[in-house]
């Protein structure tokens, strides 16, 4: 898939709105004051249907309500459970990144095979049951038509609007996968912590996601959090001197243990300054050496990498174009379309075969 043309533009109303407190509401019906006075939209009918069979509002007549029903449960569960946004978020990076956005992270581990999601790579993913819910939400209104793939861009799409982030229109039309991938794939395409730049790079290029994309992407750790036993190695036995010496008391009171045990949930909130805001303060911080994860601080500093994290710092609707961008072309990465796959009647289960 070659990188689509940065189409992203800002209309004259969009530069003195708000943005959406609603973590994936395409409505975009909850404004909020203190959020940054303009609304990036990726214009997808500019960019045109690709091969790739996706189209936007792909359920217009078979689930005319299905958008909204999404966009509305995700409203009620960020509302109830604030974490469910990182969740939406992190879930369309670890499922459309390894081979198909086909919902195979969603599927529960079997006799034969562990499941994507207790794999190594996914530690910390949770909120699964939330899929469910939203699943179940549309399943009332059209039985067996909206798939668990779409679902999950979806949701991804309307949480990143809560978190204050932009609207972007994804097409849909996916359908689900019947496998769940295993461990060592996920260790092929999914970037990791200790990754060097080039290699996170070269993951991200592949699926044809172009340098600023791919800085871009790592925006999204803006918001979240780290667990502890991803950070140690940067504070014991000694601190990594590449640290902001004024930032490390606070990771060393977050994580206050050398082998910290990793069922206990010690963390420290990716962006001390807007935990709760996907903006583009987390630029800012790693230029600052305030990043939490090596990746953070190699983007800030490498050269093929530093003009745009310089660029996002100073430009939060340029890193919203950006971001928008990426994560439509991952949202695309070789989706099963029409006869291929299934509409899995419940999201952690393929269906039975008669």
């Amino acid at each position: 898939m070659k990188p689509t043309t940065d189409t992203c533009s800002l209309s004259p109303q969009d530069q003195y709105g708000f943005f959406s407190i609603s973590l994936f509401v395409p409505l975009l019906l909850l404004l909020s004051p203190g959020l940054s006075n303009t609304i990036s939209h990726w214009r997808g009918d500019e960019v045109g249907v690709k091969s790739t069979g996706l189209v936007l509002n792909f359920y217009k007549e078979s689930c005319p309500q299905a958008e909204e029903i999404i966009s509305q449960q995700v409203k009620l569960l960020y509302k109830r459970h604030k974490n469910t946004a990182f969740s939406w978020l992190r879930n369309i990076f670890h499922d459309c990144a390894v081979q198909s956005c086909d919902a195979s992270l969603l599927l529960d581990s079997t006799r034969r095979s562990l499941s994507e999601k207790e794999a190594d790579r996914s530690f910390g993913m949770r909120n699964f049951r939330y899929i469910e819910t939203i699943k179940e939400a549309v399943e009332r209104e059209c039985p067996g038509v909206v798939s668990c793939s779409d679902i999950l861009v979806l949701s991804a799409r309307d949480g990143i609007a809560e978190l204050g982030g932009p609207y972007i229109p994804l097409r849909t039309g996916r359908r689900d996968g019947r496998k769940s991938r295993g461990a060592d794939l996920l260790e092929e395409y999914l970037p990791d912590h200790n990754d060097s730049i080039s290699s996170v790079m070269d993951k991200f290029h592949a699926l044809g996601i172009d340098t600023p994309g791919v800085v871009a992407l790592l925006g999204a750790h803006s918001v979240g959090r780290t667990h502890c036993v991803k950070l140690v190695h940067r504070l014991y036995p000694e601190v990594d001197p590449a640290l902001n010496p004024d930032h490390v008391p606070h990771m060393l009171k977050k994580c206050p243990d050398a082998i910290p045990d990793p069922k206990a949930v010690q963390y420290v909130r990716n962006d001390h300054g807007t935990p709760m805001k996907l903006d583009n303060n987390y630029y800012r911080n790693i230029l600052d050496d305030k990043g939490l994860l090596l990746v953070d601080h190699d983007i800030a500093h490498d050269k093929r990498t530093r003009p745009f994290v310089k660029k996002m710092a100073k430009n939060q609707n340029y890193f919203f174009r950006e971001f928008s961008r990426a994560i439509t072309i991952l949202s695309e990465n070789n989706p099963l379309t029409g006869d291929e796959g299934e509409i899995r009647k419940r999201c952690n289960a393929v269906n039975k075969r008669h």
